[in-house]
Parts: C-alpha cells; structure tokens; sequence
C-alpha cells in the first residue's frame, strides 16, 4: 500500500509540473505574442509618421509660389455664368441660382471666431475664408521651408523658415512651425494637402496658439479658413476651381 501511495504521490507531483510547464509556456508563448505585436504596431505607427514627413515636405515644394485671397477672384462678375453653369449641370436650371447662391454664402461669412460662436449652429454655418492680420498675398519657397506674408501694398508682414511638426488628423492638415521665436500670429500654419495642380486652390489657417486652431467650430480661429489661389492664375483654372467647388459640394445633396 505504501509503495502505491507514493507512486500515486510521485504521479500527482510530476502532473503538476508537467501542467505547470505547460502554463509557463503558454505564458511565454503569450507574452511572446503581445511583445511581438506592440513592436509591430510601433514600426507602422513610425513608419505613418515618416511617410507623413515626406508628404509634407512634399507638399511645401508644390505649393512654391504667391497666392492672393480666392474668393474675390472666383466671384468676379466675369464668372457669374460660369456658377450658374456649373450649378444646372448638376440641379437643373431652375435651381441653379438658388444653389449658386447658397454655395457662395457658405464660403463669404464676414465674421469668424467668438463673434460666431453665438451666431452659427452645427446645422447652419458658414465659413470665413479670407486671409487676416492684414495679409494680403502669402508666398511659399517650398525648397527652404520659408513662408512669407504681405500687405496690399507689398510690404512684407513676416518671413520664417518652418517645420513640419505632425498631422492635425481630424481635417488632414499639415502642421508647420516657425523656427523664430516671437512670430506671433503667424507662428503655426495648418495647409489642406491642395495645390495649384489638383484642386487649383490652396486653404490653410494660421495664428499663434496650436491647440485653439484644432478647433474648426470654436475659440478665436473657429468658422475660418483661409482660401487662396495662384496670382500667375488665369481663366482655365478659375473656371476649373469654381466647377470642382460646385461638384464637390452639390454632388453630395443630389
């Protein structure tokens, strides 16, 4: 009896240890496993932000060039045809007045900022779109990484070399810093990835507080926009900028 007593002892022990590597191992086997994973998801999260860099660097580059405000030029009573055009091909005649009209008061606010927090509502707003402090024209030098900025007049408001800091993700803009300090007002610039050659406008916001332009519908910068386009434009992009607003925007509602 005690002989099998301590068999069934020694049985029991050597199960134990048995199952006891076997948890060990799935353990390691676990562990492995995450260890493998977060390394994984490091390199993409890495390999985003370097493709990121290289898409904004890029960018800069194609942006090369003087840009004036946008809007004075596209509602130019030169154009008026042109909107009601574009319009009917997608509503009809009957309502391509209205729909013109809606689209351009969408985009000629002349307030933005606290003064329309208290105005604009989640369903009904419209967006500021013109270049503020006193800027008129804005030039990129896309090879140095330089942002200059001028008035009416032609005097230069500011000329900084800037960097690319990260990607603002909830409205895709790419984010540049200023590398002087004291740059006030034009110290981060977010730019929408258009160009000249894709969507024949640019649009991007600028100003001295990084967290308050993250926020599109609120704070000193909210329902603004700043829209530009080439000053070398001529008739062939216009019209293309006015029927690639008109599409994008009516083609959603019908």
């Amino acid at each position: 009896m005690e002989k099998n007593k301590l068999i069934g002892m020694f049985l029991t022990m050597a199960l134990s240890v048995s199952m006891l590597a076997g948890c060990a191992g799935n353990s390691q086997t676990t562990d492995s496993n995450a260890e493998e994973n977060q390394q994984e998801t490091e390199q993409q999260t890495e390999d985003t932000a370097n493709d990121d860099a290289a898409a904004a660097n890029q960018l800069m580059i194609d942006l090369t060039g003087k840009y004036q405000q946008l809007w004075p030029v596209l509602l130019a009573d030169d154009y008026k045809q042109v909107w009601l055009d574009d319009c009917a091909k997608i509503v009809g005649e009957e309502n391509a007045e209205t729909a013109a009209d809606q689209l351009i008061s969408s985009v000629t606010s002349d307030i933005y900022g606290k003064d329309a927090e208290g105005v604009y509502t989640n369903e009904s707003f419209a967006f500021y779109c013109a270049f503020t402090n006193d800027m008129d024209t804005v030039e990129f030098d896309g090879e140095n990484s330089v942002i200059k900025g001028y008035d009416k007049d032609g005097n230069e408001l500011f000329s900084h070399k800037y960097d690319y800091v990260g990607l603002e993700e909830s409205w895709g803009m790419y984010e540049f810093k200023s590398e002087d300090e004291d740059s006030g007002e034009f110290t981060y610039f977010f730019i929408a990835p258009d160009t000249s050659a894709s969507t024949y406008h640019i649009e991007f916001r600028y100003g001295s507080d990084e967290d308050a332009l993250k926020e599109y519908f609120s704070g000193e910068y909210g329902y603004w926009m700043a829209s530009g386009i080439s000053t070398e434009c001529d008739q062939t992009m216009i019209e293309n900028c006015i029927e690639l607003f008109c599409t994008e925007n009516l083609a959603e509602e019908n």
